[in-house]
Order: C-alpha cells, then sequence, then structure tokens
C-alpha cells in the first residue's frame, strides 16, 4: 500500500495538483451538557440570551434541551476554524447564568429518564418534527444514551483537486458522480482503519455509575461510584452508546451511491414490529414520526456518513441523489477534556492526513463479510485498544495493534511532506504525536484519564467536575469582546424573530407536514 500511495503522490505532482491538496473545506459540529453547580443535567429551558435552537446558525441543541451543539460555518484554515469555535464557547460561558457545560462525553449525574428533557423547537412544524422525532429516539432506545456528546469533523476537497484527480485515474464520470464514487471510497476506508480514531482520541474509558443504573452492562467498579474497563479507549462507541440491536440488522450499502441510498430510503420506509407495537399517534400525542426501522435517515448512527446540504425541507437522500455528495461527516470523535473547546490543531492536522490517506489509497467494494468483520474490530479497540499485545484482525490477517498503527502511519509520511509544503511542519509533528501513542499507550487520552482520575479517588464525576469547573473559568476569566458579544447577540435576536415568523408562515396541519416531507 505504501508503495501505490507513493507512486499516487508522484503522478499528483506531475500533474501540478499537489497545491489542491491543501484546498480543505472544514467544519466542527460539538456537543456538550449544560450543568447546575452540583455537576447535575441542567433542567432549565435554552436560555434566550443564546436564541433560537430552530434557527439560529450556530447555537442549537442535540437531543436533549439541555445538550448543547455548537457549530461552525465551513472554513478553510485549521486556526480560523478553531477560532470560531472558541469564540462561540466563550459567548455561551458568558451568558450562563449559574450553569456551566460538562466538558467530557460521557454524561454528568444523572437521576434516570425523567431527568432528560427532550429538546423543544417551538410550535412550527418544523420544529415540531424535531421535536417528535427525539421523542421517537426515547421511545426505541432510551434517554440515557441520548446525552453523549462528541465532536463531529465535516471533510471535503475542493473542485479543483477533483478534476486533476478524475483525469489522473482516467474516469469518465460526470464531476459529480466522480466525487460522490471518491468520497464512498474515503468512507469504505475509514470503516477499515477507522479504529485508529478511538485509539489515538479516544477520552471516555469511564462512565458515572448514574449512567448505569438500571441498564445491563459488562463493566469493571472503580473506585466506589465509576465504572470503567482498564483498557479502554472510547466507550462511547461501544455497546454503552449509540448502538442497538435494530439498527445492527440494517444493511448500508457503502459500494455506490444509489446502493448507499436505497439501503437509506428501505430502512426508512420498511415497518419494524417492535416500533409498531409503540404506536404514532397515541392519545392525541405523537410517540415517533412513523413505526419504520428508521424514523428518518439521520437516526442511522455511523461513524461516518456522506453529506450533502439539503435544501429546506428536502430529505438527505433526495440531496444526495440529485446533486451527489459534498462532503464527509467523521462522527467518532470523543471530547478532549484537556482542551476548552474538546479538539486542538494537531488532532484536525492529523484528521486531514488520515482522511486524504483514505481518499488516495486504493479501496476495493467492501461485503457484508468485512464489514462486519471491521465493526469487530472497532468494538475491540473501544473496549480494549490500550491492552498489551493486543492483536486485531486486519483483512485476512491477524497483527498487533501497535504494529498495525505504525504500518498506517509510516505509509502516511510521504502525505505529511507533501501537505506541510510551505506551511511549516503542523502535519508532520502531528504524525510524531500520534506515533508516540503507539509506542506508548500511556499517552492517548483515555490513559490519561484514568491516571487523572486516580488523583481523584479513582471517581469519574469528581475528575469530570473538576475539568468542567477549570475549563469554565478559562473562559469566563477573559473578557468578552464587545465587538464579538454585540455581533453573537443579534445573531440570537434575529434567530428568535425568524422562529416566531416560521409558526406565523404554517399554513397546514402538522400531519399534513409530515406527509408532504414523506412523499417526497
Amino acid at each position: 500500500m505504501a508503495e501505490n500511495l507513493t507512486r499516487t503522490l508522484e503522478k499528483i505532482d506531475r500533474a501540478g495538483a499537489t497545491g489542491e491538496l491543501l484546498d480543505i473545506s472544514r467544519g466542527l459540529e460539538k456537543e456538550s451538557l449544560r450543568i447546575d453547580h452540583y455537576g447535575t443535567i441542567s433542567q432549565e429551558p435554552h436560555p434566550t440570551t443564546l436564541g433560537s435552537t430552530l434557527t439560529h446558525p450556530y447555537i442549537t441543541t442535540d437531543y436533549a434541551e439541555a445538550l448543547l451543539e455548537f457549530i461552525t460555518p465551513v472554513k478553510s484554515g485549521v486556526s480560523e476554524m478553531l477560532d470560531f469555535m472558541y469564540d462561540i464557547h466563550h459567548y455561551v460561558y458568558h451568558n450562563l447564568e449559574k450553569e456551566s457545560l460538562w466538558v467530557n462525553s460521557m454524561p454528568c449525574i444523572l437521576h434516570g429518564d425523567d431527568s432528560i428533557q427532550i429538546a423543544r423547537y417551538g410550535s412550527s412544524n418544523v420544529g415540531t418534527m424535531k421535536s417528535v422525532y427525539r421523542t421517537g429516539l426515547a421511545w426505541r432506545y432510551g434517554k440515557l444514551m441520548q446525552t453523549i456528546a462528541g465532536i463531529h469533523f465535516n471533510f471535503s476537497l475542493g473542485d479543483g483537486f477533483w478534476r486533476h484527480w478524475r483525469e489522473i485515474c482516467g474516469s469518465t464520470l460526470s464531476l459529480r458522480d466522480y466525487k460522490s464514487e471518491g468520497y464512498l471510497g474515503l468512507v469504505r476506508n475509514v470503516y477499515r482503519h477507522g479504529w485508529l480514531i478511538p485509539y489515538l482520541f479516544g477520552a471516555s474509558p469511564a462512565v458515572c455509575r448514574t449512567f448505569l443504573e438500571g441498564r445491563e452492562h459488562h463493566l469493571d467498579l472503580l473506585g466506589q461510584s465509576s465504572y470503567y474497563l482498564p483498557f479502554a479507549t472510547s466507550l462511547r462507541l461501544g455497546d454503552l452508546g449509540y448502538q442497538s440491536t435494530a439498527q445492527a440488522s440494517i444493511n448500508i450499502g457503502l459500494n455506490s451511491i444509489d446502493g448507499y441510498i436505497d439501503s437509506l430510503i428501505h430502512a426508512t420506509t420498511t415497518p419494524y414490529p417492535p416500533y409498531e407495537k409503540i404506536g404514532t399517534l397515541v392519545d392525541n400525542e405523537y410517540r415517533q414520526l412513523n413505526t419504520s426501522l428508521l424514523q428518518i435517515e439521520n437516526e442511522y448512527y455511523a461513524p461516518i456518513r456522506p453529506k450533502r446540504t439539503a435544501r429546506s425541507g428536502e430529505k438527505p437522500s433526495n440531496a444526495l441523489r440529485e446533486r451527489g455528495v459534498e462532503y464527509i461527516e467523521l462522527r467518532s470523535l470523543d471530547l478532549n477534556p484537556f482542551n476548552p473547546i474538546g479538539i486542538g490543531p494537531g488532532e484536525v492536522h492529523f484528521l486531514d492526513v488520515f482522511l486524504i490517506f483514505c481518499l488516495l489509497t486504493p479501496s476495493p467494494p467492501m461485503d457484508d463479510r468485512e464489514f462486519e468483520s471491521r465493526r469487530a474490530t472497532l468494538s475491540l479497540v473501544v473496549e480494549r485498544g490500550r491492552e498489551p499485545g493486543l492483536v486485531i484482525q486486519d483483512g485476512d490477517s491477524r497483527i498487533s495493534l501497535t504494529e498495525q498503527g505504525l504500518n498506517l502511519l509510516s505509509q502516511m509520511g510521504g502525505l505529511t511532506e507533501i501537505l506541510d509544503g510551505q506551511t511549516g511542519t503542523n502535519y508532520r509533528n502531528s504524525l510524531e504525536i500520534q506515533k508516540a501513542k503507539f509506542l506508548d499507550p500511556d499517552l492517548t487520552p483515555s490513559a490519561r484519564i484514568l491516571e487523572a482520575m486516580h488523583e481523584h479517588d479513582d471517581n469519574f464525576f469528581n475528575f469530570a467536575l473538576e475539568c468542567a469547573a477549570q475549563i469554565g473559568s478559562h473562559f469566563r476569566d477573559r473578557t468578552l469582546s464587545v465587538a464579538g458579544a454585540d455581533g453573537m447577540s443579534e445573531l440570537a435576536r434575529d434567530s428568535l424573530k425568524n422562529q416566531r415568523d416560521l409558526e406565523a408562515a404554517d399554513s397546514t396541519s402538522f400531519a399534513e407536514f409530515l406527509d408532504g416531507y414523506f412523499s417526497q
């Protein structure tokens, strides 16, 4: 594979397309729970000073009313993107009264499902649909898993690169179709090598006892009120997180864009008996949007997705079918509690390298057998990634995790030289930092968290609460610029007005609105 990549990079250089590899567009979506002074999930509604969760472009909520989600616009510079995310945090911290943010992926103190309020988006049909969808998630999976927080990294390369790449590969496909197939090849390779992400960046090796109350689990007791697995990297990505028996039965096609879309449509139109028992409209209240295996396409929990920005009211599958893949969304990143915004430039630079590596290396079709094998490898690394001598399955071979990790990073070395070019040594330095984690697993975030927990009597909650306090002080001790505050306040006011306008403009019933949406 290393020789193939070297030849590929030489072809890109001869075509004069090396610079196009740096034409990267990025975006971040980052979740964090609001907590009260005691470290318990907030019971307060979304603060009006932060605007409307339905229409604000950068500040919204995910599943729960207390689960904030911050979104950056698309940016071409790493620093520009991270600075924008920092500024959102800065504004939010200065506008949270008597509250703060939980900065770990696994949640704070919970008091069962009743303590988790489903997010509200107002009375418009669009807002009602978002809330009913989340009600459906509660009926299907319970509320606890919906309090887990993560980071999504959105990534794309410019059309200039894709034109060169299409010509280098001798393809006769249209640019739209060639990009779609290329991004799907990237997605398949992320399934093959994506275990690197929880190993290198996983930061959820332990959970608070309140997260497990009433649930079956196989974690070990740590201290008096925490549970963990000694070599875990990211429990968020395991059975405790976004997993379900129903979704495990979904056969998502990754070998063509039409196959991918058709498999999602099948899942969103096929009734599922256990969900039929729940019902849709019961006693004049909606319990879910429908009784299909998936209510909507976004319900499918995947570590990576091919995406296309949908127009207002447009189904994601229709957007993909009509206009092709626009970018990919990597969804397997935990919050790093040692960083004020949960992610830093070193992680982003490595993600650039990793995703371009997955794009440029061969990506043959993936059958069901390989898909299940790769998913099993990911699960193994999630629960036992730092275990000394751990052996993983790689295709038809078995190899030590350390050896395979170093092999993959070594293959990326030539790519970092090209990406650094005239920009310095950011990519090479990031790669060296990741190599060090394979040589010494104690350098991984998951190991660092367990070590820090030992200093807090092996108590996940006490460790995490201190992290939240430190980061809260970091932002509150820094003066919020007048211009920045005024700009964000104006966005908040505008978003509230836009929500009111949407509510006033509705001219159909919610049932009619749903019929129109699902009839696309």
